[in-house]
């Protein structure tokens, strides 16, 4: 389990990405580089990292659900995602 802060910090990153996600489209297009330095460094969605929304992993994340493989593997197990099941042939 990541820490609190860590997930906070994550949760901060993406708003500022939003918040300025239009003034960067413009100055990129623009080309005015030097305004675009000037915008804080967490706006840049380079800066954002996918973490699990249950528990704050950073690696091992699936796109397609949102969580992280360790806990995809016990939600699956457990039969609480719908249409998963595990293979056997």
């Amino acid at each position: 389990m990541a820490k609190e802060g860590i997930k906070a910090r994550e949760i901060k990153r993406a708003k500022l990405v939003a918040k300025y996600a239009e003034k960067r489209a413009a100055l990129k297009a623009a080309g005015d580089y030097a305004a675009l330095d000037k915008l804080p460094k967490n706006a840049s969605p380079v800066r954002l990292h996918n973490r699990c929304k249950l528990t704050g992993r950073p690696r091992g994340y699936m796109r397609q659900f949102g969580i992280s493989r360790v806990t995809f593997r016990e939600m699956a197990l457990a039969g609480k995602i719908p249409g998963v099941k595990k293979a056997s042939w």
